[in-house]
């Protein structure tokens, strides 16, 4: 189990970096909600993401244990990626973040027109 160094403050900072770095949360969405997928399917479900960028998320959550790689020695091999048992845990985590922002985004949005338009900001 990881611990969080003493001079950190905040006790969720290695779960931040863990499962809300770039691109990593788009990646383990679409394995939780769609299941096992193919390279490709991963790919076409998240527009911009590279297949450079892809590959390099994938070894890392697999190196988490987050994601499971499994590879079919077929003509031509087939690998499909799909979210652990470990990954799962997070849904609840992620179905909070989605209420949280159905709930108070527009709020966010709103502070931030008004901050723009030299609203208060002492």
């Amino acid at each position: 189990m990881t611990t969080v160094p003493e001079t950190d403050p905040c006790p969720i900072t290695p779960v931040i970096d863990l499962v809300f770095g770039r691109w990593s949360t788009q990646v383990l969405w679409v394995l939780t909600h769609d299941g096992r997928l193919r390279f490709t399917e991963l790919q076409q479900r998240i527009p911009g993401l590279t297949p450079k960028v892809l590959t390099q998320r994938l070894r890392q959550l697999e190196r988490d244990g987050l994601v499971s790689r499994t590879y079919h020695p077929e003509v031509p091999p087939r690998v499909e990626y799909e979210a652990t048992p470990l990954a799962k845990t997070l849904t609840p985590v992620f179905s909070s973040i989605v209420e949280w922002s159905s709930e108070h985004l527009g709020e966010v949005l709103a502070a931030r027109a008004a901050y723009d338009a030299g609203g208060d900001s002492s």
